[in-house]
């Protein structure tokens, strides 16, 4: 059966918090994984990242990773200095990562998060991000980790926006260490049809995220689940899915997703929970239908 996860900064405004009560929150309300922005683990000192992990362990939640790669080091740029400080950056970040035995690192690793100034030529930094890429795929290869790059909508990156572009993506890297993680909050807003994006991805699905048209809680808008689950059960999907709902204004998640008015009145932790509770029994009854 698939793992499901929930974000952490669906609580809260902060990208680094608090990790040991959310671990306890995920845990309680029925989620096997927990997944976090990668970047703040390098200022956290290795035997915190190992109590982390244990408190994980302790209640059976898999720790997952994603990350919006900094412009500083965008490893699609022209610019070789960048590309190198970019190799170093997210060498860096894995090796956090392996102190907390993680095994899946996804989001926009592979440029800069956000659209770049000036003219953009698509193909160029595809193959400049492929061709570093192949070096990083090395790296998590070495450290047991599996990079996921995301396919995101137009206006959060230009290299991998749809599951075509991901698919010659990882085609060019030619790691196993790589693979493909769908979004179906993006694929609402690039793809002519979800179910084909799916298929197209096929094998070199890893990793899968969940949310709705407006990026709240699987149910609550109009995407057509039924279209998403039995395409990821035809396709044989087994990998973790994971909710990435957003749906609370405020701090500084809330200004690098642009929500601009929260999407349920009151969003007091309580009420928070309970979509999530709605949720999850929407996913499995989901899974249930399409027998995953």
């Amino acid at each position: 059966m698939n793992k499901l996860g929930i974000f952490m900064n669906f609580w809260c405004n902060r990208w680094d918090a608090d990790y040991y009560k959310y671990i306890k929150k995920a845990a309680s309300l029925g989620f096997d994984v927990l997944e976090f922005q990668a970047q703040p683990l390098l200022n956290i000192p290795d035997e915190e990242l190992r109590n982390i992990k244990k408190a994980a362990d302790e209640v059976n939640v898999e720790l997952t990773y994603s990350l919006g790669l900094d412009k500083t080091y965008d490893i699609s740029s022209d610019d070789k200095y960048v590309r190198i400080a970019g190799v170093q950056y997210l060498s860096d970040i894995m090796k956090k990562v392996a102190v907390q035995e993680g095994k899946l690192i996804s989001g926009v690793s592979y440029a800069g998060w956000g659209v770049p100034a000036g003219d953009i030529n698509k193909d160029k930094r595809m193959e400049n991000s492929a061709g570093t890429m192949k070096e990083l795929a090395r790296v998590a290869g070495d450290l047991g980790i599996q990079y996921a790059v995301e396919a995101v909508n137009r206006f959060e990156g230009v290299v991998i926006n749809t599951a075509a572009d991901a698919v010659k993506y990882v085609s060019m890297v030619d790691s196993k260490n790589v693979g493909i993680l769908l979004d179906t909050y993006h694929m609402n807003i690039e793809e002519f049809s979800i179910w084909d994006a799916i298929h197209l991805a096929g094998n070199k699905l890893v990793g899968f995220h969940v949310g709705e048209n407006n990026r709240s809680v699987c149910g609550r808008g109009h995407l057509n689940w039924d279209e998403i689950f039995s395409a990821l059960a035809d396709v044989g999907y087994q990998g973790r899915i994971v909710a990435e709902p957003f749906i609370m204004t405020g701090g500084e998640v809330g200004r690098d997703i642009c929500v601009w008015k929260n999407l349920i009145p009151n969003p007091t932790e309580e009420t928070l929970d309970g979509e999530l509770k709605f949720m999850l029994d929407f996913e499995r009854k989901m899974m249930a239908k399409y027998r995953m």
